[in-house]
């Protein structure tokens, strides 16, 4: 009898128990880092892009923004589109409303940071506007929540300004967020070696290829190629070559998926001169101004992103 029970009725209980086995090791293996509930500041572009990412991979995500049309235009970027990164799934709207149901969207800072793991910053590339930021963030974040900076370009410990500095590192993502890989872990001289690990993990964990670097101007990727940017801009400057001829060299001679004028104009050159200029302020003796980029951006003329920039859009 014994047997019969346990050939009929216990299997599937066995299946079951299987099952949920499973399903605890998926959640326990998505959040190895620790970290579970994400609040990320700033709902543009990055904020938007890192919310998305994170929600699809399983994070509850707090998404703040002060203001209510800038959260309405990022609920509307992140659904367009996660319809076209899970455009061949069976049903398309669930599949995009299953993710979406994972994303809070808040103005208050309060309300986000109640139980969070981590705090992503996201706004616009203004040291003091972040540090403001995170400030506030202190008085209602939990003691072993994480501080991280999207910054591209500027200093993580000049942002940290003495902020929990053991539990504060860089996290830069690329844009577009959905799609580019690489995340940038930057680690301060007082960022702990645990803070470090949790935040390349959670890269991982949201399907990123993380790598560590130390806080230096520009990290790895934006050290090497924007002084590629500037010597192209040197060169024009100089009359080596048109901005036409020198974007033809980089594409057909070294393999590059655009000029270098064609990926300032991506860029932007609002984000380019205060990523140049930020440099210069800081670490004069090694980074040069470029003055054909400030021009273009004192006369409004900031790439793609409006119409007009080293190219007519």
């Amino acid at each position: 009898m014994l047997r019969s029970l346990s050939s009929a009725a216990a299997a599937p209980a066995l299946a079951a128990a299987a099952s949920a086995s499973a399903s605890a090791t998926r959640s326990s293996l998505a959040h190895a880092s620790g970290i579970a509930a994400v609040t990320i500041v700033g709902s543009g572009i990055m904020g938007a892009g890192i919310a998305q990412v994170s929600a699809h991979h399983g994070k509850d995500v707090r998404l703040v923004d002060l203001s209510e049309e800038n959260l309405a235009r990022g609920k509307a970027a992140i659904e367009g589109s996660l319809k076209r990164v899970l455009k061949k799934e069976a049903d398309v709207d669930a599949a995009v409303a299953d993710v979406m149901a994972r994303i809070t969207f808040t103005s208050s800072m309060e309300e986000a940071l109640k139980g969070s793991d981590l705090l992503v910053e996201a706004v616009y590339e203004d040291p003091e506007t972040k540090r403001q930021i995170f400030g506030v963030a202190q008085q209602y974040a939990d003691d072993e929540c994480i501080f991280a900076t999207n910054t591209s370009s500027l200093s993580v410990n000049s942002i940290c300004n003495g902020v929990r500095p053991e539990r504060f590192g860089g996290l830069h993502f690329f844009n577009p967020v959905p799609m580019l890989k690489l995340v940038e872990v930057i680690k301060t001289d007082e960022t702990s070696d645990a803070t470090a690990d949790a935040l390349r993990e959670f890269a991982a964990e949201v399907g990123k290829e993380p790598i560590v670097c130390k806080d230096t101007p520009g990290f790895v990727v934006n050290r090497l190629l924007v002084p590629y940017l500037q010597s192209a801009v040197d060169m024009m400057e100089r009359g080596d070559a048109s901005k036409e001829d020198i974007d033809k060299a980089m594409k057909l001679g070294a393999g590059m998926p655009m000029g270098p004028f064609e990926l300032l104009d991506v860029i932007g050159l609002d984000t380019a001169a205060l990523i140049i200029n930020s440099w210069v302020r800081t670490h004069g003796d090694t980074f040069n101004a470029t003055p054909a980029i400030d021009k273009l951006v004192s006369d409004g003329k900031f790439g793609r992103k409006n119409g007009e920039g080293f190219y007519k859009y």
